[in-house]
Parts: structure tokens; C-alpha cells; sequence
């Protein structure tokens, strides 16, 4: 009994409980029932873009009110188009060519955080804006080197996004799996993690302690940046190619996984699991609403009251407990 009382008190119980009710509920409309590994294998390869760029929007929220990176649909095109086109122009599906084009990913996603950061910090601008204004600049970077060309990745890429090379599973969702292993190292077992919890928590004592709060933003905002990049890089090779749009959805999407996932809006306090629980929730919602052929405004209300019944639900168990 303590051990499910334990269970029931964690951030991401609530969320977890939404997303095996949604995966019940669309199996049992989608082919009378049938399918229910397909479903699974559809979430996890769909999800994990919105686990990859949900945790690192969990550390942005993590430094407290205020803190959101909203450029991080346009640094997962610019990402995708310029490394995409960085390993077209080297030809070959060479492991250097790969790599290649990882590095120039993870570099440009780097870059981005800098520059974010920079606009924040050097020019007093608030996060929100400074991200929203510099996506306008990284977004038009993409247009401008894509020109209308669809690059395609090479085959072993597309391969490897596509298939399933362990026990079923996505090679995606092995790839988020990893990742989410680091973060979860990276806010609960490192001198990191606790003093970007105290910066949420209160981030004038956290600088009276000693807290390099300059230092820990900074490298915060290149975390959640670089994991765009990463994301675009792989939705690229997953899709076939970049295109202008693919990372509008995540908008809102890294977000509304975070805050479901049982992280705090407020700050000082975040969780993995939650962010896996929110993004299988999000995307099998989705597909159950559209399993009933529901218009595209009934679906986005719908989800969206769904949301705010979670959320409310974390919240009145939170003011409880």
C-alpha cells in the first residue's frame, strides 16, 4: 500500500494514467480492436520528436517563469536544411559524411543557444520575446539556403530513423530512450542539475549561494537549442528532407509535454518520465480524434480541454498532498 501511495504522489502519475487511458481508447476504435502494436510503434517513433524537444524545453521552464525557448521550431529547420545540405554536397553515404552532418546539427543548435542567450542576457531582452523575435532571423536562414530544394538524406539514415533494429522497438525511440538516460543523469545525479533547480526555485538566493546563474542560463538555453538541432536533423532523415514547416507543431508541443509530463510552470522542479508520459499522451489523443473523423477545430478544442483537465488534475493532487 505505501509503494502505490508513493506511486500515486509522483509528477508524472497523472500523465502516465492519461496516456495508457488514450493508447485503451484509440486501440479499441481504430480496426475493431486490432493493431494495438502498430498503434505502439507509431506513438513511440512520433513521440520521441516530442520527447527530444520537450526535455529540453523542461530545462528551460526549469529555470523559472518567464524562461520558454520558442525558436526552437525554426532551429530544428535551420538545422535540418544545412546539414542536410552540408552532407548532399560531400555525396556518398560514407560514416564521415554522417557524422558530418550530425556535427553541423549539433553545431548549429549550439549557435543558437548562444545567440538566444546573448540576446537575453546582453541586451535585457525577456527569454520569450528574445526567442521568438530570433526565430524570425534563423527561419529566414532556412529559406534562404533552401531555396526550394528538398535534399535527401542519405539511405543509411533514412534507414535507420525508419526501422527497428531491437526487439521492435523504433531506432528512435532507442535514441530518445538514451537521451532521456543523460537528462535524467544530468538534473538528478550532477552539481547541474541541483543549481539549475535552485535558479527556478528562487534565483536571487540561488546567486547569494554561489550559484553561477549566468553560467548555468547559458548553458541551459545551448542544451535545449543543440536538442532541437538534433531533433530537426532526425525528423529530416526520418521525412525524407527538410521542408520550411517541419517543426511548427513543436511550438506548443515541447511545452504542453512538459507541463502535462507533471514539470512545474513555476519552475525548480522537473521530470523525464513525465515528458515521455505527456508526449505518448499528445500524440495518441491526437490520433484517437482523428479516428473519429472529428474537423480539425473540434480536434484542437477537444485536445485542448483534454490539456487543461490534466493539468488541473496534477494540480488539485499537488495542492492535496
Amino acid at each position: 500500500m505505501s509503494a502505490i501511495s508513493t506511486l500515486h504522489k509522483a509528477p508524472w502519475f497523472w500523465a502516465w494514467v492519461a496516456a495508457f487511458a488514450a493508447f485503451g481508447a484509440t486501440w479499441s476504435i481504430s480496426a475493431g480492436g486490432g493493431g494495438g502494436m502498430a498503434l505502439a510503434v507509431a506513438a513511440l517513433t512520433f513521440g520521441s520528436f516530442s520527447i527530444m524537444t520537450g526535455l529540453g524545453q523542461m530545462l528551460v521552464i526549469t529555470m523559472g517563469p518567464g524562461n520558454t525557448d520558442l525558436s526552437i521550431p525554426a532551429t530544428m529547420t535551420l538545422a535540418a536544411t544545412l546539414s542536410l545540405k552540408l552532407m548532399g554536397g560531400m555525396g556518398g553515404p560514407s560514416a564521415i559524411t554522417v557524422l558530418a552532418g550530425l556535427l553541423a546539427a549539433l553545431a548549429i543548435g549550439a549557435a543558437v543557444g548562444v545567440t538566444n542567450f546573448a540576446l537575453i542576457r546582453l541586451l535585457r531582452i525577456p527569454p520569450i520575446i528574445a526567442t521568438l523575435s530570433a526565430s524570425f532571423l534563423y527561419q529566414s536562414l532556412a529559406i534562404w539556403s533552401n531555396r526550394g530544394l528538398r535534399i535527401k538524406p542519405p539511405q543509411a539514415l533514412a534507414d535507420f530513423t525508419t526501422g527497428r533494429a531491437l526487439l521492435g522497438v523504433p531506432n528512435l525511440a532507442w535514441v530518445a530512450l538514451a537521451v532521456s538516460i543523460g537528462f535524467w543523469v544530468l538534473l538528478n545525479r550532477s552539481s547541474f542539475g541541483r543549481r539549475l533547480s535552485a535558479i527556478g526555485q528562487n534565483p536571487r538566493a540561488a546567486r547569494l549561494a554561489g550559484v553561477p546563474v549566468a553560467r548555468i542560463s547559458a548553458a541551459t538555453y545551448v542544451i535545449c537549442a543543440t536538442m532541437a538541432g538534433l531533433t530537426g536533423f532526425l525528423l529530416a532523415c526520418f521525412s525524407g528532407g527538410a521542408a520550411l514547416n517541419m517543426g511548427a507543431e513543436f511550438l506548443l508541443m515541447s511545452i504542453a509535454v512538459t507541463v502535462i509530463g507533471g514539470s512545474s510552470i513555476a519552475g525548480g522542479n522537473s521530470n523525464v518520465p513525465g515528458i515521455w508520459a505527456g508526449a505518448l499522451f499528445m500524440y495518441l489523443i491526437v490520433s484517437m480524434l482523428n479516428s473519429y473523423g472529428l474537423g480539425a477545430g473540434v480536434r484542437l478544442l477537444s485536445t485542448g480541454i483534454i490539456i487543461i483537465a490534466i493539468v488541473a488534475v496534477a494540480s488539485g493532487r499537488k495542492a492535496r498532498v
